[in-house]
């Protein structure tokens, strides 16, 4: 087995998720895969077994420091089974509702913490002869970026399949430390962890001081001015801020990423501007859709931000940050919209937000373990809604990737919801396609596939907003009839030919029944809709 260079030791971060996660309202990250052609469980199961030598914390469970004192750490699990963690479920009817329906059953249910906190579903039977994996993991294993990177992991750059080995891999688990190795270990960890916390949060406030003193004409004060009030107004709750009470529904739509970038350079904004733009727009007429006025309202998107740098996508853990973006939900034109909300982020980045947040984050971390601990599940039921809603992009490769063999086809992401944030929104950008993954409590949107129609709504509009084409779909050429040596014979009386009768109710439909617009072919081409 490969040596593993990463700490052995959750962060606080980490740490975090653990405690607010409660029963019924899991804290995972996911991802809702469809793959070409037919899997068989066995042979997933076969091929994952030979890549966990590459990914040693699916072998080990969350173990709490001893008396609450310290951070958790990762333990390699001596019962580790790993057809536990690997299932197969064969739809009934094989549509794309039946596999969203299933998903989200899955993102309901809370992981044994006896075990490695991660699972793969096996979805088979879907139409158009295709495989669905559902890969599921803890939030206080991996972040978005980090989870992309696992993902890379497993899966194949190279269309060939891969030789799997004959034999069974036997992994040699290590005892697990006496009670007053890892009380001593904790301790240390723990003390080192708050001395670095401290270091980090002065390293910070001073970068930070020094920036603004650089840059101190930065920010026009007008614009502080306008913009303040609206980062510290409080969040106005919409109506599904709500408290979680689950189990929970999942969407999912796609939209072509370049025309994403091609909308970018034309409004000079980033595609992370773009993205914002569409779901505000599709929040909006979710709303109103049920009836609730937008005008005066604004809209608070809790954004993670990537905090490696440089670093590599595959570190795991959360080493992100938060930027809150207040948006006016009522600007309906999209390029003001789309203007409204790269001013918003431009400006949130000169005043340096995300580096804000971490260090207000880091300061809550300083509680200690056991307090934490006692007081997540708490938090998470109060009626408190810092924000209506995570979004949350992450940026995945953009070439093709295979299991066994197989082509990835698409691949949603999705981010969890609790507390009032009862429905969120994650985008993964994946082989020239956005992909969008809607979550949300059954209670709080009922008919959350809605958002799906919607925001391929708010595309059309933005993108004839910005003045581009949709990209033009060719037609197949109707061949022309050439007339036969042989008379055709006479039509029966009475009942007619099936043939003619299919021929003509054909044509009539034709001549009656206008093509569909470019528009409407590209909508319907990136909806996955039974």
């Amino acid at each position: 087995m490969q040596s593993h260079q990463q700490s052995d030791r959750l962060s606080w971060g980490d740490t975090v998720f653990l405690h607010l996660e409660r029963e019924g309202m899991p804290l995972n990250v996911a991802s809702v895969c469809i793959f070409e052609g037919q899997m068989a469980l066995e042979d997933c199961v076969q091929y994952v077994e030979s890549k966990l030598p590459t990914l040693p914390r699916f072998l080990k469970r969350v173990m709490p420091a001893p008396f609450g004192l310290g951070l958790p750490s990762w333990e390699y699990d001596p019962g580790f089974d790993l057809r536990r963690h690997m299932q197969e479920v064969q739809l009934k009817h094989g549509t794309d509702i039946e596999l969203k329906a299933l998903a989200g059953k899955l993102f309901s249910n809370v992981m044994d913490r006896q075990h490695p906190l991660w699972d793969m579903t096996v979805v088979r039977g879907l139409k158009g002869d295709r495989t669905g994996i559902i890969l599921r993991m803890h939030h206080c294993l991996t972040d978005g970026i980090a989870g992309v990177g696992i993902l890379s992991t497993l899966l194949d750059a190279s269309p060939e399949a891969p030789r799997l080995p004959k034999k069974k891999i036997k992994f040699r688990v290590p005892p697990p430390r006496d009670t007053l190795t890892s009380l001593t270990s904790g301790f240390v960890d723990s003390y080192s962890d708050f001395v670095k916390r401290i270091l980090s949060a002065m390293s910070d406030l001073l970068t930070m001081t020094e920036r603004a003193a650089a840059n101190g004409g930065s920010v026009a004060s007008d614009e502080f001015a306008n913009l303040m009030p609206e980062i510290t107004a409080f969040t106005e709750r919409l109506r599904f801020n709500v408290i979680y009470k689950g189990p929970q529904k999942f969407a999912c739509a796609e939209i072509p990423l370049p025309e994403v970038k091609a909308i970018r350079h034309k409004s000079g904004t980033s595609i992370n501007d773009v993205i914002l733009t569409l779901v505000t727009a599709t929040i909006r007429r979710y709303c109103e859709l049920h009836g609730e006025r937008a005008k005066g309202k604004l809209l608070r998107i809790m954004v993670p931000v990537n905090l490696r740098g440089d670093g590599s996508a595959s570190d795991l853990g959360n080493r992100i940050s938060l930027v809150p973006v207040t948006i006016p939900l009522d600007i309906r034109q999209p390029r003001k919209l789309l203007v409204a909300v790269h001013q918003r982020t431009e400006f949130l980045k000169r005043m340096h937000a995300a580096e804000l947040v971490s260090l207000a984050g880091g300061l809550i971390g300083m509680f200690p373990t056991s307090v934490q601990g006692m007081a997540g599940p708490i938090v998470s039921q109060l009626p408190i809604t810092p924000f209506n809603m995570v979004c949350t992009n992450v940026p995945g490769p953009q070439f093709p990737l295979y299991l066994l063999g197989h082509k990835m086809l698409h691949c949603y992401p999705y981010v969890p919801v609790g507390g009032e944030m009862a429905v969120n929104c994650a985008i993964l950008s994946y082989d020239g396609t956005v992909y969008f993954g809607f979550s949300g409590d059954v209670h709080a949107a009922p008919d959350l596939r809605r958002v799906e129609n919607l925001l391929m709504t708010s595309f059309t509009e933005l993108r004839a907003a910005v003045g581009i084409r949709p990209p033009e779909t060719k037609r197949p050429r109707r061949k022309r009839r050439v007339a036969s040596a042989v008379p055709a014979p006479p039509k029966p009386t009475g009942i007619p030919h099936p043939t003619s009768s299919s021929l003509s109710s054909l044509e009539s439909k034709r001549v009656a029944e206008p093509a569909p617009t470019a528009v409407q072919e590209n909508a319907l081409t990136q909806l996955i809709v039974a």
